[in-house]
């Protein structure tokens, strides 16, 4: 099994992909690249078994009825968001609700927050991609998973707060998280990439992405609820793990 990661990002130059090779024995990274147009990813996921991306793949159910009825002056469609609560509904989705529950970490919201861009660069490449191969479903069962890193990295038990960024600090953090998927899976070969991996916040949560797309391929994710199957077809669902890193193999 050959599972993809991405971490994706508005600006290509920003979006990384990580490639893993499954065997019996290891889980071997056999590709880490930066700077990554739509056309590769979209070949990439051809040639890979399953996809993990760190990005929305889709938004809020209710969001579309309500700038509808903004649009059309419908005054009832709008008032059925009012207040904070409301709000929140166009904000988040169910399974952001799911995993800030879970976790106690919230994501960022796809309709209120800079991460719009990037959800709208990856609605482009999901409908690239189904022009090629048919629309996939976006709750993960169609072999394309959406995925969060950081809470990839909580549910293994890996600390691993401020690690975005260049500065040493990050770096630091970086190297951490990056000896903890060592000592929890002595299975894995990054094959001499670590200085990549802790130069580039972005190329780290690719490998993590790659390595939660696995969890998902093989069932080691927390399941959508039976009353949020539809729902999550249409928003997205984020993958996160429920069982250690080790157990992977």
């Amino acid at each position: 099994m050959r599972t993809l990661g991405v971490d994706l990002s508005a600006n290509p130059r920003k979006t990384a992909v990580a490639v893993l090779d499954w065997q019996p024995d290891r889980a071997e990274l056999v590709e880490l690249r930066l700077g990554v147009l739509d056309e590769d990813i979209i070949s990439l996921i051809a040639g890979c078994d399953y996809t993990g991306i760190d990005c929305p793949l889709g938004w809020p159910a209710g969001l579309l009825p309500f700038l509808q009825g903004h649009i059309d002056n419908d005054t009832g469609a709008v008032l059925a968001h009012d207040g904070p609560e409301g709000r929140r509904t166009l904000a988040y989705r169910q399974t952001d609700r799911f995993v800030a529950g879970l976790l106690r970490l919230v994501p960022m919201s796809v309709s209120a927050d800079r991460l719009g861009h990037v959800a709208m660069r990856c609605a482009v490449i999901q409908a690239k991609a189904a022009r090629a191969a048919g629309p996939a479903r976006r709750d993960g069962s169609d072999g394309i998973a959406e995925v969060y890193p950081a809470a990839s990295l909580r549910s293994w038990g890996i600390k691993a707060r401020k690690y975005k960024g260049t500065s040493a600090d990050a770096r630091l953090v970086r190297e951490s998280s990056l000896r903890s998927l060592r000592d929890q899976a002595g299975w894995l070969r990054l094959k001499g990439r670590d200085e990549q991996l802790l130069a580039s916040d972005d190329l780290h949560d690719a490998l993590v992405a790659s390595l939660t797309a696995r969890a998902a391929a093989v069932g080691k994710t927390y399941p959508v609820p039976a009353h949020l199957a539809g729902v999550a077809a249409e928003e997205g669902w984020i993958h996160v793990p429920n069982t250690p890193l080790a157990e992977l193999l």
